[in-house]
């Protein structure tokens, strides 16, 4: 009788607490869910349960628009996203700056060309260690077969090399030459450089599109290298110029040879495939600024002059020995300043671009 009487107190308890909460038929609920759980054969699932479950749809969705879960498909995640993505219909315009002391590569995307949404905006930068004198362009790289790459020169005697892909990037993905110690013993300073390497500013860059490893740099140093970006090695050094060489520029289809401007005021042609040739040089009234081959009339190339000027020769007019004096083809008389920048344009024939210290740029 004892029992039975405490099992009844227990059931009054109960029900006196469940009718204070207000719902008085809770328990049968708590039983019906506790019967639905099944705890008493908790541990008598199939071992062969996947924790993690492989159906598509679980867990994964194709796209936001299919995730049920995401409820604002729109949000600025979302257009900061789109803002980020380069589409194939964009151009790329890398801009070498210098603010403050700040240096920096600027990547700019040109949208919808040739449209009234026409649009340029800075897509990333990144900030460089030194100021920028020189820049090419390149699209493979050692380890890597195709990507966007920029190599710059400066002050100092090596090129590095950034991968314009990688946002937030911190260093370059490759540096040629360089210095590998500095020394000091009083008032004297003594520098070593790695193997190869400039020893002086790196004042010009062209990168070879068909053979597409290759480099080529110009320095204050007055050599000329060719570098292997595949390696990290340089091929070879010229040293056919007796002053600062600030330009080089590869022939657009003849894919070995190569010019190089320098202040001596000379121009020199050298061709790869006749490395104990001295080359061909044609003598100017100025220092050389920058070079360019005609894309169009293939034996003609442009060299712009501190002095202003523009000037055009044509390589079959060379003689057999290595030094030309020859008159140029035309001469244009661009600016009342230094040209700093010549370039063609390789969709319109005979178009030219110049730049100079005059802040002006002329077509």
């Amino acid at each position: 009788m004892n029992d039975a009487g405490g099992a009844v107190d227990e059931v009054a308890r109960a029900l006196n607490v469940a009718d204070a909460l207000g719902k008085a038929d809770k328990l049968d609920d708590i039983a019906l869910g506790l019967k639905e759980l099944d705890m008493e054969h908790y541990d008598d699932e199939d071992e062969g349960v996947e924790v993690f479950s492989s159906r598509i749809g679980d867990l994964y969705y194709p796209s936001n628009d299919l995730d049920p879960y995401i409820k604002d498909k729109n949000d600025d995640d979302s257009e900061e996203l789109e803002d980020m993505l380069i589409n194939p219909t964009d151009s790329i315009i890398v801009c070498a700056s210098t603010e403050d002391d700040l240096s920096l590569l600027e990547v700019h995307i040109l949208e919808d060309v040739g449209t009234s949404e026409m649009n340029m905006y800075v897509h990333h930068d990144i900030i460089i260690p030194t100021f920028s004198l020189s820049t090419a362009w390149l699209d493979c790289l050692q380890g890597r077969e195709k990507g966007n790459f920029l190599a710059v020169g400066s002050m100092e005697p090596s090129i590095e090399i950034w991968d314009l892909d990688v946002i937030d990037v911190v260093q370059p993905c490759m540096v040629l030459g360089g210095i590998l110690e500095k020394k000091k013993k009083g008032k004297k300073k003594s520098i070593k450089y790695k193997d190869d390497s400039h020893t002086d500013s790196v004042l010009g860059l062209a990168w070879n599109k068909a053979l597409r490893n290759v480099l080529a740099s110009a320095s204050a140093d007055k050599r000329v290298k060719i570098w292997d970006v595949a390696t990290g090695k340089c091929e070879s050094t010229m040293e056919h110029q007796s002053d600062k060489v600030l330009a080089v520029a590869w022939h657009h289809h003849e894919r070995e040879i190569l010019l190089s401007g320098s202040f001596d005021h000379t121009v020199v042609l050298r061709d790869g495939r006749m490395p104990s040739h001295p080359g061909y040089k044609w003598s100017i009234t100025a220092d050389v600024e920058s070079l360019a081959w005609d894309p169009h009339t293939y034996p003609y190339f442009v060299v712009s002059l501190e002095d202003g000027t523009i000037k055009c020769f044509d390589v079959r007019t060379a003689k057999s020995e290595s030094t030309s004096d020859l008159s140029s083809t035309f001469t244009l008389h661009a600016h009342d300043k230094v040209v700093t920048s010549v370039s063609y344009n390789v969709s319109a024939p005979n178009l030219l671009a110049t730049g100079s210290m005059d802040k002006m740029v002329k077509l």
